[in-house]
């Protein structure tokens, strides 16, 4: 938030980012009125383009439950800020936030014209903090969807819960009645790390590696206990050597709920690129991993187990945030509304 922003700034910004999201998610512009002597209502750049299937999320930081906006008292026991974990080298320009918006869209122009203008709106109450442009799912979150391929080369979320596991999402994903804030129930938290992936070196290594640092087949995505990319993988399946098919520290076995107690999250993320490193010369990108959860804890014992995981050697967590996601909106509706009722 931006310096000297107040309570009554935060409410009616979250109001006017309501109608605007609900309008540029309709495929209208934020506003039809053009006054020749004042700037656009609407920035523009969208005109004419599908809606694309848009849908924007709104989070919570745990700063913003500080004393600034008299939020206290609504702030949800399990938000906090994560704890320091395994494999990661925090840059501060990519980490926390008092509000998050994701924006998504079939088409990179639509979801980047709804980012600009509600960040247009926000002026003199929000300050940006930081912002990443993803391309290509990383994880599939229906049964209709092929399985992607990360940066990496793999297929990826063959195990992920799919939204039509609804006894799983209800177990995982939303929050219930077990939140202290009623105002959370039937929302989310989401987790977000930016995941520097060393891809000169993955690149080098050699192919049989590559798949036992993930536990599957590169083209085929099948676990190396056997059978095709759904087959459920046999942690106890041994190779012709008596050692394990898959190996101990392959990241499906140590990301896999058997592994973890049953704990699982809905992951969401994509692929980015920033470009060329300018110290090495090497190509910047990676997995914007991002991630809904009932609880942050959630992702925390997963990331925990991950610290002897084999894969740690390419890739390095930059960025990190965590965020409360209130559930979807009635008509009549604004985000904060339960915040400031």
């Amino acid at each position: 938030m931006a310096a000297g922003a107040t309570r009554g700034d935060l409410r009616d910004l979250l109001r006017e980012w309501t109608a605007a999201a609900a309008r540029m998610t309709r495929g209208r512009l934020i506003g039809e009125v053009t006054e020749p002597h004042a700037p656009p209502v609407d920035t523009g750049e969208a005109v004419g383009s599908p809606v694309s299937r848009l849908t924007i999320t709104l989070g919570y930081g745990p700063a913003l439950f500080d004393h600034r906006f008299g939020l206290a008292a609504r702030k949800p026991a399990a938000l906090a800020q994560l704890p320091p974990l395994p494999n990661e080298n925090l840059d501060p320009d990519y980490t926390g936030g008092d509000l998050c918006i994701q924006a998504c869209s079939d088409d990179p122009l639509v979801a980047f014209h709804a980012v600009r203008n509600l960040a247009r709106l926000g002026m003199g109450v929000v300050q940006h903090n930081w912002m990443e442009l993803g391309f290509g799912r990383t994880s599939t979150t229906t049964t209709s969807q092929a399985t992607p391929r990360n940066l990496l080369g793999f297929k990826d979320g063959t195990r992920n819960i799919k939204a039509e596991q609804t006894g799983l999402m209800d177990g995982y994903v939303w929050v219930g009645a077990e939140t202290d804030q009623p105002w959370l129930r039937g929302g989310s938290y989401l987790v977000t790390r930016k995941i520097r992936t060393f891809v000169e070196s993955w690149d080098r290594d050699y192919l049989q590696d590559q798949e036992n640092i993930i536990g599957r087949g590169k083209v085929s995505g099948a676990p190396l206990s056997g059978g095709t990319e759904f087959t459920t993988p046999d942690f106890t399946a041994r190779d012709s050597a008596g050692q394990p098919a898959i190996p101990a520290d392959a990241h499906i076995r140590l990301a896999s709920f058997e592994h973890n107690g049953g704990t699982r999250i809905l992951r969401r993320g994509y692929s980015f690129t920033d470009g060329i490193d300018p110290q090495t010369g090497t190509l910047l990108g990676g997995l914007f991993f991002i991630a809904f959860m009932k609880n942050p804890a959630q992702f925390i014992r997963l990331q925990r187990a991950l610290a002897g995981d084999a894969l740690n050697e390419y890739i390095h967590h930059v960025g990190s945030a965590v965020f409360a996601c209130p559930p979807g909106l009635r008509p009549g509706q604004y985000w904060g509304g339960g915040l400031f009722t």
